[in-house]
């Protein structure tokens, strides 16, 4: 799994390179790669996708039938249902551009939720022409989960000492 955005930039060059490459040499490729990423066609279909996307997921994406994501379910960070084909790959497809900077919620069949950033990037062929796209999705569930914990200790000893604070002016 990548431990920062670059290193996800770095296997997402290596996937997009190797999609030039023909079908098995790029089911193998994908799945030497340690993060979930997965290709589609031109039209967002999915064409290949690696063993750790059905471990992101929860489910076994269908290839050459899902669209857009390999996730059952997308949410906003806002718990807003997003639709497949508003997610940040189906943008990138349609805009013909990477989408950087998204963050959202996955849930899974089973009910279980994930926080994840996507890296949506175009493929182009030589003359340039959009030949499809790759994307990896980065998990980023238990460093979020931290942060938040962070945070409730910040608050929690913010209150802590006005409280103290409180105490030793009434007396």
């Amino acid at each position: 799994m990548p431990h920062s955005f670059q290193d996800a930039e770095a296997l997402v060059a290596i996937a997009a390179q190797a999609v030039t490459g023909d079908a098995v040499r790029l089911s193998q490729a994908l799945d030497e790669l340690p993060a979930p990423i997965y290709v589609t066609d031109p039209e967002g279909v999915i064409t290949h996708f690696n063993r750790a996307c059905i471990a992101l997921a929860g489910r076994t994406p269908v290839v050459r039938h899902d669209k857009w994501c390999v996730t059952w379910k997308i949410y906003t960070l806002e718990g807003e249902r997003l639709p497949h084909d508003h997610c940040p790959m189906a943008v990138a497809v349609q805009r013909e551009c990477p989408i950087r900077g998204e963050e959202a919620i996955a849930e899974r069949p089973d009910g279980s939720r994930i926080r994840f950033v996507p890296f949506p990037t175009p493929i182009f062929d030589r003359d340039g022409e959009m030949v499809g796209a790759v994307n990896l999705l980065m998990d980023v569930t238990e460093q979020r989960r931290a942060e938040a914990l962070r945070a409730e200790a910040s608050r929690c000893r913010r209150l802590a000492n006005a409280i103290g604070h409180t105490e030793t002016l009434a007396t």
